[in-house]
């Protein structure tokens, strides 16, 4: 099992929901995480992605030569960029970081957020485009050259010159809960991400996943993202747990799926 841990490039704070009680991104406070990470052993650090966050690669670049083992969990996002760039900013990442990139596929998001970024496809058109955006982006960063034709992308001759250190590529990280997520996510990556549902449906999907890799003649690894709330007692843990959500309302719960 390996355990990641995560760099708050949208600010950090004491509740969830709110910005009651929260501290300004700076890079020093980044540093300070980034280290600790480093120095206590973690395999590496998840950075979110969004208008709400300090770019992920660019923090993630200042970091990588601050550290020494760590690993990077950096987004990619399809329809965005296109396959070719990504491939050869991964390159460049992974290569000056001693092969330490993990790549975050990010499908989906806000569609308000989406729309002012300039991508205005429906839930499933963006898993198409990612779709196609894998496969020319696996084989582009295994060093092939490829020309390829979709619905969405149109590449003649795409090709990398200078390859990443991780072979075939960086590993590629994803999560989706729709059925066309999973679809795409058996097909191409290599870890597939789920949140802190109840574990049932966590198994559920799970195998779910794992039953359309074997279709593709693929295997995956699972990963998980969590709050850890550490406490001497279980007393002590739920009231800690309770004072985490004290400012959560309806209004803070997102009430569409971006899966």
């Amino acid at each position: 099992m390996q355990l990641l841990w995560f760099i708050p490039t949208h600010g950090d704070g004491r509740y969830l929901g709110t910005a009651t009680g929260g501290r300004a991104v700076s890079f020093p406070y980044l540093r300070q995480i980034a280290q600790a990470v480093d120095d206590l052993g973690y395999a590496g650090a998840l950075l979110p992605t969004g208008r709400s966050c300090e770019d992920a690669w660019i923090v993630a670049s200042t970091l990588a030569s601050l550290t020494r083992q760590m690993r990077f969990l950096v987004a990619v996002r399809p329809g965005l960029v296109s396959p070719g760039v990504a491939a050869r900013m991964a390159a460049t990442f992974d290569r000056f970081s001693g092969g330490r990139l993990l790549i975050n596929v990010v499908t989906g998001g806000d569609p308000i957020e989406l729309a002012g970024d300039g991508l205005h496809l429906s839930h499933d058109h963006r898993y198409e485009l990612t779709d196609e955006f894998l496969t020319v982006w696996r084989q582009i960063s295994a060093g092939e050259e490829i020309n390829f034709t979709g619905e969405y992308l149109n590449v003649k001759g795409g090709k990398l010159l200078f390859p990443p250190i991780q072979k075939p590529y960086p590993p590629l990280w994803f999560g989706g809960s729709s059925l066309i997520a999973q679809r795409v996510a058996a097909k191409h990556v290599d870890v597939y991400l789920t949140w802190g549902e109840p574990p049932a449906e966590v198994a559920e999907k799970i195998a779910s996943v794992r039953r359309l890799a074997e279709a593709e003649g693929r295997t995956l690894r699972f990963g998980i993202r969590l709050h850890v709330i550490v406490r001497e007692t279980e007393s002590e843990a739920w009231k800690a747990a309770e004072e985490l959500i004290r400012y959560v309302d309806d209004k803070a719960i997102p009430t569409e799926s971006y899966a």
